[in-house]
């Protein structure tokens, strides 16, 4: 039997060159708060915390592949450090990008320049899908593994539907990647809006699944979801203040070079767990926390939306 890691070894970050306050995503993201410094000063923070998990991360032994800023392009895209949202890599070599809501997001998505970065760091990419044209149908959107929760061993695709989680395109998302099932629900914040993102509210490790079932309102959908998440998983369930105010439903499971598992977090998301639930995931690998105050506080994503996972297999051709 073929063993399907649940775990990537290697990710993309993109260099936050325009990061901001971005008006077009508070609209639905509660997550996001208005600051009060200067626009340059809000860029450095951003900048000196990136830079800061990149090199945690590679000391860590994961490999790193930074996809630096384009220059040539005019359109300020104050999200781009959060990328997992318009790409996803999968070991059968396909490289698919997705439709993005706000129209400053689109102007993130670089298929071609992603495509050359994967190339270069010895990855085959030997197909690529732009999932759900979003010229075709302008008022639909799938945001990638932000919105996709993708458990690729038993090939279960978990998503909270929202703005950004089209139902349609979901479930056209499980027929095309020929998933075996895709388990929808609704989640709220303690406002009682939709939760913007899936992965702000759940993620899953190799062996363990973090989730903040609190939000699943509805008893026969909260019920699926964990009966599902059971089957395979240690559910480790967090609180509607432990996702809203520590991001700690927003962390990532990674395999490094020697084979071992780290947990990455930011440090809100780790002092928010409690010494109990902190044990139960250091049992599954190397807790990693990082700051990312600045880019938490005003850009509303953490450490797992700062992470593209790579699952692409390697290019073993051109290596040689």
């Amino acid at each position: 039997m073929v063993h399907i890691a649940r775990t990537a070894d290697a990710v993309v970050m993109v260099r936050p060159r325009d990061f901001g306050f971005n008006e077009e995503t508070a609209l639905d993201n509660e997550f996001q708060t208005r600051p009060e410094a200067a626009d340059s000063e809000i860029n450095r923070r951003a900048n000196v915390e990136f830079q800061n998990m990149v090199d945690r991360l590679r000391a860590e032994g994961i490999d790193v592949m930074v996809l630096e800023p384009d220059d040539q392009r005019r359109t300020k895209v104050p999200d781009a450090v959060f990328p997992n949202n318009w790409f996803s890599t999968h070991r059968d070599g396909t490289l698919i990008t997705y439709p993005m809501m706000a129209p400053s997001r689109r102007a993130e998505v670089r298929p071609a320049d992603i495509e050359r970065l994967l190339r270069q760091h010895g990855r085959a990419v030997k197909n690529l899908i732009r999932f759900g044209d979003g010229e075709h149908q302008p008022e639909k959107f799938l945001e990638g593994t932000g919105a996709l929760v993708i458990d690729r061993a038993d090939r279960v695709v978990y998503a909270a539907r929202s703005q950004r989680c089209d139902t349609e395109l979901f479930e056209r998302f499980i027929r095309f990647r020929a998933y075996k099932e895709g388990i929808l629900f609704d989640a709220l914040s303690s406002s009682g809006k939709p939760v913007y993102h899936t992965n702000v509210m759940m993620n899953l490790g190799g062996r363990y699944a973090v989730i903040c079932a609190e939000s699943i309102r509805n008893a026969a959908q909260r019920a699926r979801a964990l009966q599902s998440l059971g089957r395979s998983f240690d559910v480790l369930e967090i609180s509607l203040e432990q996702m809203e105010k520590h991001y700690c439903g927003n962390i990532l499971q990674l395999r490094n070079r020697d084979g071992g598992f780290v947990i990455v977090m930011s440090a809100r998301a780790e002092k928010g767990f409690t010494l109990e639930q902190r044990e139960r995931l250091s049992a599954y690998g190397k807790i990693v926390s990082v700051d990312l105050e600045t880019i938490e506080t005003i850009g509303g994503g953490s450490a797992r939306c700062m992470l593209a996972e790579v699952f692409l297999p390697r290019d073993e051709v051109n290596l040689k």
